[in-house]
């Protein structure tokens, strides 16, 4: 399991949070590095628009709904799939959910 602050990070078997609440911007980069990504500020931006997303509909946004408002939020240049899956190779909609501390799609289109 991930530590934090000598903390155990504790999540399912898949690295999803089990505690959605104890999730804050330090816990991103522990997750990360689990996932094999190097942050960058894209990587941030996608993750924080995620959680507002959350934040606003109570459900973690699907690839499809993911590319349709990021391409609404921030153009076209960040809101296609192929920008999301440089960032997130194993699936904007699980890893970057999973980094935002989200809990896992139930099912992803």
């Amino acid at each position: 399991m991930p530590l934090l602050n000598s903390k155990e990070i504790l999540t399912d078997s898949q690295g999803y949070l089990i505690n959605s609440k104890h999730w804050n911007e330090e816990i991103i980069y522990i997750l990360a590095e689990y996932e094999n990504i190097k942050l960058t500020n894209e990587h941030l931006e996608i993750i924080k628009f995620i959680r507002i997303f959350y934040t606003e509909f109570n459900i973690p946004p699907s690839i499809r709904i993911l590319v349709k408002t990021a391409k609404k939020k921030f153009g076209k240049k960040k809101g296609n799939s192929s920008y999301l899956y440089k960032l997130f190779p194993k699936g904007p909609a699980i890893q970057a959910i999973k980094l935002a501390g989200l809990p896992k799609q139930i099912k992803c289109i």
